[in-house]
């Protein structure tokens, strides 16, 4: 299959993202093209450094003087703490840090707050703060390293530079930035990967949010922003700093506002990036491998999703138009000790199931209900739906059901599946939750995600549907990016409601997309809906061969606290 024939040389950036979802598509005779192989002596680096760059340590704070989880989703009820080097810290390591270490056989890996296809993590993240006492006396750019839990000052800024910023941000407020490297996922996924550093970036974004949350901050996704303006404000556009290293590509940045009054930011001043881009920088990066290989697919869907500057979208009402069921007052940890602990299934029991109010209470915070988070930082619209089989949920009959999370957009998702489902509505959950048809839907399942028995052997399983040709053609090819960062964002509730109800999940990058809508009845010719992520819930194994270290032990003693040195 010639790259140049399915992809650079078709006519428009729409179509070439088109050819780039559909060419990498996993079907059961045979998976997107990939290496074929682990290439172990390339495996590349998980932790991004900056040699030459000034590297200022953070506070280990095992605080928790966090609200407990559900107190997240009241979010006006945390007081909001002061920006410190305190409050700081803990936000970095509750959103990108480290949450602990895995052994076996000799080989250690970190497991982080911020969930990673295949754990390989190629969102990198960064801050652009003020002044701000014990870090700097200058505001700067300044990129996180989560193993040291440091900043390493990329750039000092002017004050101008810096009154140029704060002009289009509350009192407060500071930016943090998400970057993708690419190749860290191509290393082991091909040309698929770029699909899983989309979903890691929604889930990264997502994290943030909650980790937010948890100090009574909020974050506001700067969505007008373009790719190279992003580029200029992380110095993702410095070629000499990346000589011989591998790129990292703009993601997103938001504002975090740390004033529970102020009004979220929608948009910076034109001059803020120049001001930037203009100041003192410092550092070059680490290279990751030392080779790697340049898949020209992902070069591809790269330069075809590349974000123009945009107008912020129009701040609406996202919530369904039903309201869901109040949950009862649960009495759960607090919201550090969730985030901390909170790991992906490796595999599941196939007896542990859900009462019907959990399952309930799960699917009500995937729907975009502005107030709360991680929704509360987004401006774009919803357009990812959720297939679900159920499985084992007490109250509730196993089957296919779906939960419309535009309600808008029922008749025409409706009308693309099969004339012969019931459509019946669940109206005990208060949603927009139909069942399509009922019995046992483990084995489907099961196949749907490629063959991985967690999806059959859980609670419950999903594929995210996305409303994906209107997307695409409404907002530009540069959106498909943003569906997949729903789809992490809505994976990221997920991991953390099912660590508050007692049980586990993952997400899966593999599954067949064209099975989900085969099982959907969605004509294959026509590519209105697709299928973006699967997710499994339920009781997980625990691999009892693995051994768990404490996040931060490797850290000389002077900077860990006590309650840090728990295995």
């Amino acid at each position: 299959m010639s790259l140049a024939s399915d992809v650079d040389g078709l006519p428009d950036a729409v179509t070439r993202v088109r050819a780039y979802h559909q060419r990498t598509k996993h079907m059961p005779e045979r998976n997107a093209p990939g290496p074929g192989y682990m290439d172990w002596a390339n495996q590349p680096d998980p932790f991004r450094r900056f040699s030459g760059a000034r590297n200022i340590e953070l506070p280990l704070v095992p605080d928790d003087g966090t609200p407990p989880y559900d107190a997240l989703f009241h979010s006006r009820e945390t007081p909001p703490r002061p920006l410190t080097a305190e409050s700081l810290g803990l936000f970095l390591e509750l959103s990108l840090g480290i949450t602990a270490w895995k052994e076996f056989q000799g080989t250690r890996w970190a497991l982080r707050s911020n969930p990673s296809s295949g754990n390989l993590h190629p969102t990198e993240g960064y801050v652009v703060l003020p002044p701000l006492a014990s870090l700097s006396d200058c505001p700067g750019v300044y990129h996180y390293a989560p193993r040291e839990h440091a900043l390493e000052q990329r750039c000092v800024l002017s004050k101008a530079a810096w009154g140029a910023l704060a002009a289009g941000l509350p009192v407060g407020a500071f930016l943090v930035g998400l970057t993708s490297v690419h190749w860290r996922e191509a290393w082991k996924y091909g040309e698929r990967a770029y699909r899983y550093c989309q979903h890691d970036a929604g889930h990264a974004l997502g994290a943030l949010c909650f980790a937010a949350a948890a100090l009574g901050w909020r974050v506001a996704l700067l969505s007008a922003l373009s790719d190279a303006e992003v580029a200029g404000l992380l110095g993702l556009d410095r070629a000499a700093d990346f000589a011989g290293a591998e790129a990292e590509h703009p993601d997103l940045i938001a504002a975090v506002v740390t004033d529970s009054a102020a009004q979220a930011p929608r948009r910076l001043l034109e001059c803020a990036v120049a001001g930037v881009r203009a100041g003192h920088w410092a550092g070059t990066a680490n290279r990751l491998s030392s080779e790697r290989v340049d898949w020209a697919a992902i070069g591809a869907v790269e330069d075809a999703t590349v974000k123009p500057h945009t107008a912020p979208l129009p701040l609406r009402d996202l919530a369904a138009s039903s309201k869901p069921a109040q949950r009862p007052i649960r009495d759960v940890p607090r919201s550090a000790e969730i985030i901390r602990q909170r790991r992906s299934a490796v595999d599941m029991d196939g007896r542990t199931g859900l009462p019907l109010d959990d399952f309930f209470g799960m699917l009500a915070r995937t729907l975009p209900d502005r107030p709360h988070p991680p929704w509360t930082a987004i401006d774009f619209p919803a357009r990812i739906h959720l297939c679900l089989f159920v499985h084992r949920i007490e109250g509730l009959s196993p089957g296919l059901y779906v939960l419309m999370r535009d309600e808008a957009r029922l008749d025409a998702f409706r009308a693309a599946c099969h004339d012969g489902f019931a459509w019946t509505r669940v109206q005990s959950s208060g949603m927009p939750l139909y069942a399509l048809t009922l019995g046992d839907c483990r084995q489907a399942a099961t196949h749907a995600s490629c063959f991985q028995a967690i999806a059959g052997d859980s609670a419950f399983s999903l594929g995210m549907v996305a409303d994906f040709t209107r997307t695409l053609e409404g907002d530009g090819a540069w959106a498909y990016r943003r569906l997949f960062w729903e789809t992490g964002l809505i994976g990221q509730v997920l991991y953390l409601e099912a660590e508050a109800a007692g049980v586990r999940s993952t997400g899966m990058g593999c599954y067949f997309d064209d099975f989900v809508h085969q099982l959907l009845g969605m004509n294959l010719a026509d590519d209105a809906w697709q299928s973006l992520y699967h997710f499994t819930v339920g009781g997980a194994l625990e691999d009892e061969r693995l051994t768990t270290l404490p996040a931060y032990g490797h850290l000389p003693p002077e900077r860990v606290l006590p309650s840090w040195r728990r295995p």
